[in-house]
């Protein structure tokens, strides 16, 4: 069974529906979701924002996080997931920043994706943020994230029943 019909039928068995808001996975998280028969139903939207400025117009992320942690951080993940909730009817958000390559920037590396998974309970946030690091091209680092970010939401969301906020 692949990563995205797991992920569906986790989202169906737990009620949930999501969006998310991708940098550089360019979309492929929802593009991978929406393979999967039936899963129009669970899916609510999906943003892809590569700029610094449809970061902040779209998902309201602060212009001055980007300046003082950089684009690719887990506090832009974070503000990223926050703002994709708000402006949809999900509960369930998850985002992704970083730097596919071939180069490394800024003194980041290359392969380096940071995310976040951001849950709506309970009229709460709960919100969880990861680095990783994942080696290969651009075009292997892209599908290694998106499949990254589909296999660690039950863990997250498990996390957010128990109470944890990240």
């Amino acid at each position: 069974m692949s990563i995205a019909k797991e992920t569906v039928d986790y989202l169906r068995d737990h009620s949930l529906t999501i969006t998310t808001a991708e940098s550089c996975t360019a979309g492929n998280i929802v593009m991978l979701l929406s393979e999967v028969p039936g899963s129009g139903q669970l899916i609510e939207s999906g943003y892809v924002v590569y700029s610094p400025q449809a970061k902040q117009r779209l998902l309201h992320v602060s212009p001055d996080t980007i300046e003082t942690f950089n684009l690719t951080s887990v506090e832009v993940a974070r503000e990223m997931a926050i703002g994709a909730l708000r402006d949809s009817t999900a509960n369930v958000a998850v985002a992704t920043t970083g730097i596919l390559g071939p180069d490394d920037v800024d003194g980041i590396a290359a392969g380096t994706v940071c995310f976040a998974w951001a849950f709506q309970l309970d009229g709460q946030h709960a919100v969880f943020t990861r680095q990783q690091w994942f080696p290969g091209s651009r075009v292997e680092v892209l599908q290694i994230a998106s499949e990254f970010a589909l296999q660690q939401l039950p863990h997250f969301h498990q996390r957010a029943l128990r109470g944890e906020r990240g």
